[in-house]
């Protein structure tokens, strides 16, 4: 089956329609922007109907145009430049209505990913996280603030946790080495994919450690090399990565860990919470217990 957006269009250019060669056209020439235009919209900026949008994604296989605009998608998501990433959203949210645009968005990606991660998998990455020799974390760049809120929780939980966020090939190397077939690695990457971050999981993998990919889609190159995958999706927000999902499905992940290891880790938190009193970690505020100044009548 032909999956390639592209080829699809070549190899069935001399059947369309006038108006389904401009569309064609544009696609292939400017599928950055199509990718993210309603049909209406796409029908608009060509000069055709959006009818003529619809059945131009029907002559290429697809169920419909929601189909052909992921495959735009998916083809887009490892090339775009920040300066594109821009252009793109301008031309999706505009400056109207920024705030609920986005959080909606977001919400939508909470929504696809409670759909598409697979329970089995989910569920065997705790298993074998919770009996790993050692835990490693690695996550760069715009991953790096989620891989460390996990390493964070998983330090308390657990005294076998190590965090790799560099980008550097021989310093990775370097934390990583010792990875064994007892051990655990977690690779987190999202679009624009760390090369980094799929050597890694490349090389725990060789080496027999159970392989866990937190990554946006089965098309992921870390997904190559994982035993346990967990999808979360994530997209574009300017230049910024929408880490939602994500990070949502990484506390999952703490939870999970937390209520499989119950009495070990209560009894972690026990000796944590003296050790928080005593060195006051933590303020004491008790709005009850505040001095209030007695009214004086006199």
């Amino acid at each position: 089956m032909i999956t390639h957006l592209l080829t699809r269009i070549d190899l069935c250019m001399h059947s369309f329609s006038k108006g389904q060669k401009r569309i064609a056209h544009y696609i292939e020439e400017h599928y950055d922007k199509a990718a993210f235009m309603t049909a209406s919209k796409l029908g608009e900026t060509v000069g055709v109907s959006e009818s003529t949008v619809v059945r131009f994604a029907t002559e290429l296989g697809y169920e419909g145009y929601p189909k052909l605009q992921k495959a735009m998608q998916e083809m887009i998501r490892n090339k775009l430049t920040s300066v594109q990433r821009i252009e793109v959203t301008s031309t999706r949210i505009g400056n109207d209505n920024v705030l609920d645009s986005v959080l909606n968005q977001d919400i939508d990606k909470i929504r696809r990913t409670i759909e598409e991660t697979s329970h089995e998998d989910f569920n065997r990455a705790v298993d074998e996280i919770c009996k790993a020799k050692r835990i490693y974390i690695f996550g760069v760049r715009s991953t790096a603030a989620i891989a460390s809120f996990l390493a964070y929780y998983f330090e308390l939980i657990f005294d076998n946790v190590r965090i790799v966020n560099t980008t550097s090939s021989a310093s990775a190397y370097e934390h990583i080495f010792r990875i064994s077939e007892n051990d655990v690695m977690i690779g987190i990457s999202f679009p624009r994919y760390s090369s980094m971050a799929v050597e890694a999981m490349d090389f725990a993998r060789f080496r027999g450690a159970h392989a866990i990919a937190i990554t946006d889609s089965m098309a992921s190159p870390l997904v190559q090399s994982a035993d346990s995958i967990l999808i979360a999706r994530s997209d574009m927000a300017s230049i910024v990565d929408s880490l939602v999902a994500p990070l949502s499905l990484i506390n999952a992940l703490i939870v999970a860990t937390v209520l499989k290891k119950k009495d070990e880790v209560s009894e972690n938190f026990r000796q944590l919470e003296l050790v928080w009193n005593r060195n006051g970690v933590y303020t004491n505020h008790d709005s009850e217990s505040e001095s209030v100044p007695e009214n004086d009548d006199k």
